[in-house]
């Protein structure tokens, strides 16, 4: 079969963690999760496109125009429960005018797997991994096999949705993700120093139960430093790659793993500049054995400058144990990013004014303040449903929910301020001139240069005082000129 992956652009909504700004310039990521489900059936022996119509900035028309040029049997689509609506509405006009089977997966379909496909454009839907999914799926649609025998997907059957549970998977045997159907010279993030920039997952889960966090207590499934390299090495090699972002939950969970991921790296002699996310209670031999090998940023959750919101977020660190991490960490030349809540349960201003102090204090390179939200699967969410007897989440995807800011009643805190507080924290802390100056010190290339400095002056000057919907909405794309060469080779292929 004839396989067609595409991946949407979406606006900015108004219940989101993010302010609009700092959404904007959050980064052009490749589609991970669809890279790896075109691997998945491309090993099966089916054929697989990926058309990132966000990256490449193109319209539904555009998109449409591919498709039929390219003549998919069936077309796919990865949900959040963010831009729910954006997908589906991408879906609706594409079916539309080709009236093939729609299936979706993504985050959204392990919370709300029914709701995700009740709309009449949507047939199927994978409800964990792609692994074994996606191929049994595509057997059954070829008349191979019945759909009653395909695991993890939810499907419809005589008016009914039907629903086949999934099967844990091992991560180790999925396949790398099909890069070569991506225009990777096009991907960056805010703080990318080098091109071409990808991202990996290196194991799924984690252990912790952090109240803000969807994946609190998910079994930690790891694939093992060779497979790791291996990939890293393919990245280098076949697609140029020069700096990778590893989004893993938690990088540095089994530390004799990152030793030999490590190592492997050294050993193949890979200059590739890379970044992880961390806890905080990492030791300094990780960190070294890391910044030998080339990462050159750690992303810390450090989340409060408050001892008291870190205890009531069930954090488990202190804050003496972040400042000692941001010390090694900044004394092995690495830089250093820290995560921040605004808004978390017990917030107030002195609290918020405490964090950005504590922020200045560490001295950090990079720092995300995000407004703390009750996220599907998070206990936060899990309360508030129980509380309240409603779910918004639900609601949005049943189309029964406007976008709207959500209620935030674990703080006395009302939303408008924390939208102003959250703006706040970001420009006192980087209008700092001592901050400024070790920045520009610091910047590798032009690009990364207008890219700061866009964001910046957006920040200060664009950036509303409480949030609002953005229908013009679009994320910043460095590369114009890369990006239409991209569009108009497209048209050939």
């Amino acid at each position: 079969m004839r396989l067609a992956l595409v991946f949407n652009p979406f606006k900015y909504k108004l219940h989101e963690e993010n302010l609009r700004v700092v959404q904007k310039y959050f980064g052009m990521f490749p589609p991970l999760s669809l890279a790896w489900v075109a691997a998945i059936a491309r090993q099966a022996g089916h054929e697989a496109i990926i058309i990132d119509a966000r990256t490449l900035n193109l319209s539904m028309e555009e998109t449409l125009l591919r498709l039929k040029s390219y003549k998919p049997d069936i077309m796919g689509f990865m949900m959040t429960t963010y831009m729910f609506r954006d997908t589906l509405e991408w879906i609706r006009y594409l079916k539309k005018n080709l009236s093939i089977p729609v299936v979706v997966g993504g985050y959204n379909l392990r919370v709300y797997p029914k709701e995700s496909i009740s709309c009449p454009e949507i047939d199927y839907g994978v409800i964990e991994h792609a692994l074994e999914s996606v191929p049994q799926l595509l057997e059954a649609l070829e008349g191979g096999r019945k759909i009653e025998e395909v695991v993890g997907i939810v499907y419809k059957k005589d008016g009914r949705l039907m629903m086949n549970p999934p099967r844990p998977v091992d991560f180790e045997k999925f396949p790398y993700p099909a890069r070569d159907l991506l225009p990777n010279e096009l991907y960056a993030e805010f703080p990318t120093e080098r091109k071409n920039f990808t991202v990996m997952v290196t194991s799924l889960g984690c252990p912790y139960r952090c109240l803000f966090c969807e994946a609190g207590g998910t079994a930690y499934n790891p694939r093992s430093p060779r497979t790791v390299v291996d990939e890293m090495e393919e990245c280098y090699r076949r697609y140029g790659v020069r700096e990778i972002d590893i989004f893993d939950y938690d990088f540095t969970a089994d530390k004799k793993r990152v030793i030999e991921i490590c190592r492997g790296i050294r050993e193949r002699k890979l200059d590739i500049l890379w970044a992880c996310r961390s806890r905080v209670d990492i030791d300094a031999e990780i960190l070294r054995e890391m910044r030998d090998a080339g990462c050159g940023r750690v992303y810390y959750g450090i989340e409060s400058g408050s001892e008291e919101i870190l205890a009531g977020v069930d954090k488990k660190i202190t804050l003496n144990r972040i400042r000692e991490t941001i010390r090694t960490t900044k004394g092995l030349d690495m830089k250093a990013l820290g995560f921040f809540l605004i808004g978390a349960p017990g917030e107030n201003k002195d609290t918020v004014r405490r964090t950005v102090r504590f922020a200045k204090e560490l001295r950090l390179d990079y720092v995300q303040f995000s407004k703390c939200l009750a996220k599907p699967l998070t206990p936060l969410w899990k309360d508030m449903v129980k509380e309240t007897g409603r779910d918004y989440w639900k609601g949005w995807i049943l189309g029964e929910e406007e976008d709207k800011v959500l209620p935030r009643p674990w703080t006395g805190l009302t939303n408008e301020e924390i939208d102003r507080l959250a703006k706040w924290a970001y420009v006192s802390f980087h209008s700092r001139p001592e901050f400024l100056i070790r920045s520009a010190l610091r910047v590798r290339s032009f690009s990364e240069l207008k890219r700061k400095f866009l964001g910046f002056m957006d920040m200060v000057f664009s950036q509303e005082g409480a949030s609002k919907a953005d229908e013009n909405f679009a994320a910043y794309n460095e590369d114009p000129q890369m990006m239409h060469f991209y569009r108009k080779i497209a048209k050939f292929r």
